[in-house]
């Protein structure tokens, strides 16, 4: 009797491989791990074979069924299926991606590989998934791209396509494929714009912001994660990712592990009074693991967009402000106040071109750092309580 898609995904894995048949020869096979392969079985020759068809869920019931199909025209033909390199229409640009995918999750942040999943799902694989990596038509691969970049994602069409090739090649690596057709095509994607991210560095528009940003009335989480981000300017992904256990109370200093970083290096943020207290109040809306959890599942944090949403509601256009502004603000600010420049490009966390010296540094000008974390703090509260027509305050110089 031929199998169905629900009885399929109902198998459980027993403490030895058994298999299940479907028809005209085809038949899944269930390993003690739980993984599931297609096989198709033959006689050539008088002789018993077999030979597998790819993996459930990657081949799915009705492309293992075609390509059992292609196998057997082959052996009408009196040729052997096991003995020709062929490449079976099960095997597709969407289930070549999928297998690269999983090989290189574990060498990437969760986030990143979910990103980059949803690229290709969303862009890609609805024109070329269903061809075998060398039937790709190169036209309908620039049409997805033009696509990406009609809606203005440049940059994104160029990642885009970089992750095609990769896909390209691993096929080609792993024998399913011979032609990189996306390689030589980045050169005809626009180039996107540079420019820098929105920020402000006018005082009494920053004053202005803070004024905002500390009366925003969204949830918690968010609104403290708008009122530290100003103290801290890290990067954004690097914020939603704190947990608790990474901040050193006693010592005031909050270490960002280099998994976490955007350099792969460990940063330290020295805390100023201001922060402490934000992060203390926060705690009591963030009991678990992570400092910024998401508002529908706690063990994840925040979504990238939640604080920039914010932003937008308080009134901030993009061209006017973004979280990533807040980095540029600070850097600004407190370059012109005479602060020690090495000491600031320590604290924003940017990379040491000596990898070695980079690697070891993080507590780099760590002394300076906390007393300029300090004096911005105090900076940015003065700023907010400023009232129009009276004198500005002043960042402090650095000592």
């Amino acid at each position: 009797m031929a199998l169905k898609e629900l009885q399929i995904k109902a198998l459980k894995p027993k403490e030895r491989l058994y298999r299940i048949a479907d028809s005209d020869g085809l038949c899944l096979e269930v390993a003690p791990s739980g993984g599931k392969r297609w096989r198709f079985r033959y006689r050539f020759c008088g002789q018993a074979k077999m030979i597998s068809l790819g993996t459930y869920p990657t081949v799915s019931l009705k492309d293992a069924r075609l390509a059992r199909d292609d196998a057997k025209r082959t052996l009408s033909a009196g040729v052997d299926p096991s003995s020709q390199a062929q490449t079976p229409r099960s095997v597709t640009f969407k289930s070549i991606a999928e297998e690269w995918l999983e090989a290189m999750r574990p060498t990437w942040v969760p986030a990143h590989a979910r990103k980059v999943e949803a690229w290709l799902k969303t862009n890609v694989f609805p024109f070329i998934g269903s061809y075998p990596p060398d039937e790709v038509p190169p036209a309908e691969l620039r049409r997805a791209l033009a696509r990406m970049e009609e809606r203005g994602a440049r940059e994104s069409a160029r990642k885009v396509c970089n992750y095609c090739s990769m896909v390209f090649r691993y096929a080609a690596a792993t024998g399913r494929g011979k032609h990189d057709i996306a390689s030589a095509m980045k050169q005809t994607l626009i180039a996107p714009e540079k420019g820098n991210f929105a920020t402000m560095t006018d005082a009494p528009a920053i004053a202005q912001l803070l004024r905002d940003i500390h009366i925003y009335n969204g949830s918690a989480v968010t609104c403290l994660a708008l009122r530290l981000m100003p103290l801290v300017f890290v990067r954004t992904i690097e914020l939603r990712r704190a947990r608790w256990c990474d901040i050193d109370w006693d010592a005031r200093l909050w270490n960002f592990p280099r998994q976490h970083m955007k350099t792969k290096v460990q940063h330290i943020v020295p805390l100023s009074r201001q922060a402490l207290e934000i992060l203390r109040e926060l705690r009591l809306f963030a009991p678990g693991d992570l400092c910024f959890p998401g508002v529908r599942q706690s063990d994840r944090p925040m979504s990238e967009a939640t604080m920039l949403r914010a932003l937008r509601s308080l009134g901030y256009s993009g061209e006017e402000m973004t979280v990533h502004g807040f980095r540029h603000m600070a850097s600004t600010l407190l370059n012109e106040a005479g602060w020690n420049r090495d000491a600031i490009e320590r604290q924003l966390s940017h990379s040491d071109k000596d990898s070695i010296r980079g690697t070891y540094n993080h507590a780099e000008y760590l002394p300076l750092r906390t007393q300029m974390m300090q004096a911005w703090a105090d900076y940015l509260d003065a700023l907010r309580e400023w009232q129009p027509g009276t004198p500005l305050p002043g960042l402090p110089v650095c000592p």
